[in-house]
């Protein structure tokens, strides 16, 4: 049985999060035994992860700092795989690889690097990523970036989908909420943290262009973005946009939305686009880099417009909610591409034959 060591710095609601959370539990327990690493125990995700799963917290404040704590831990309980699920961490951890001569190190990505990460100090690091035995992209944007970007050896990298809890998502959307919606409207919901990464901004462009009509737009998130996008909505006018802030449920909201947007700059392989499609919603996502045109089957679980063109993307989005749409259709979208039982497999795979 092989001893896997998730490093993470906590399970605050986010992709990583919860596909790391899915792993630990789902994971065959007779090849593989999952232990937790975190910073911080702490987050929403605590409560989905199984009792069996180990966790070590670190009590850390500050990424940086946490490397004197892992390389100790590494060396007492001798894992044979690590796997790093934020960049930050992978980066610092890197020039170290060598140190460990029986630990197979696995990172996983979470963005288009080349778009994401702008620091140099965080830059300098990737020039030692080829010492990761490793590493997972989820889409072939993200794939693409590290090969010519970053001079990653193309036999490192693995493209491995983000994987979908459907038992969890069936059970949670299915719960009672007062969502605030007024039905005498057609309702559309975003998701997200309120950075200028996921292009919140440029849809509140859009809900200018649709004052007139019975729409309206509830964002869900919390982040550093938050003070600039409510000015920006102040300064519209925007009274068919509501900020709701994190909630503990976003699947209630997205099984009764009428369209789900994701107006992102840049993704990874967004989990909120997949989520909306097996809530059974229909989606209308930015033509950004990261995936999103591996997840879209045009009008079946979605469309791709650029949110750039404020004045096209609203007339988009009219034009879908006049239109009827299968649930059913959607979610079979999802399902058979991404559930977690055919994710899963394609790690299983990885870590047994590394």
């Amino acid at each position: 049985m092989k001893t896997i060591l998730f490093i993470l710095p906590d399970l605050n609601q986010g992709g990583a999060e919860r596909v790391i959370t899915t792993l630990c539990n789902e994971l065959d327990r007779t090849k593989f035994c999952p232990k937790l690493v975190l910073f911080k125990k702490e987050g929403h995700y605590l409560n989905h992860l199984k009792k069996d799963v180990e966790i070590i917290e670190l009590n850390v404040e500050r990424i940086r700092y946490s490397i004197f704590k892992i390389v100790p831990l590494i060396q007492k309980l001798q894992p044979e795989i690590i796997f790093t699920g934020w960049g930050e961490i992978s980066a610092f951890l890197s020039p170290l690889i060598p140190l460990f001569k029986n630990t197979r190190f696995i990172t996983r990505e979470t963005n288009v690097v080349s778009q994401h990460v702008t620091r140099k100090e965080i830059l300098f690091f990737y020039r030692f990523y080829n010492n990761f035995h490793q590493i997972i992209a989820q889409s072939d944007d993200m794939k693409n970036d590290l090969f010519k970007n970053f001079k990653i050896s193309e036999n490192r990298i693995v493209k491995i989908n983000n994987p979908v809890d459907f038992d969890l998502i069936n059970q949670m959307k299915s719960e009672s909420y007062d969502l605030g919606f007024d039905k005498s409207y057609k309702n559309i919901v975003a998701i997200g943290n309120l950075s200028p990464r996921k292009g919140f901004d440029l849809l509140l462009n859009v809900m200018k262009e649709l004052k007139d009509e019975k729409i309206k737009l509830t964002i869900l998130g919390d982040g550093a973005f938050k003070d600039e996008l409510f000015q920006q909505k102040e300064l519209l006018k925007l009274d068919n946009v509501t900020f709701k802030g994190n909630v503990p449920n976003p699947f209630v909201y997205l099984k009764e939305a009428d369209l789900f947007i994701i107006s992102s700059r840049y993704e990874g392989f967004p989990n909120v686009l997949l989520e909306a499609g097996a809530c059974g919603t229909y989606s209308l996502a930015n033509n950004c880099p990261g995936g999103i045109n591996e997840i879209i089957q045009d009008k079946i679980n979605g469309e791709i417009h650029s949110i750039e063109d404020s004045k096209g993307f609203s007339a988009k989005i009219k034009i879908i909610l006049a239109e009827e749409h299968s649930s059913e259709k959607i979610i079979n979208s999802i399902q058979s591409r991404f559930s977690k039982e055919i994710i899963i497999k394609q790690y299983e795979t990885i870590f047994e034959n590394i």
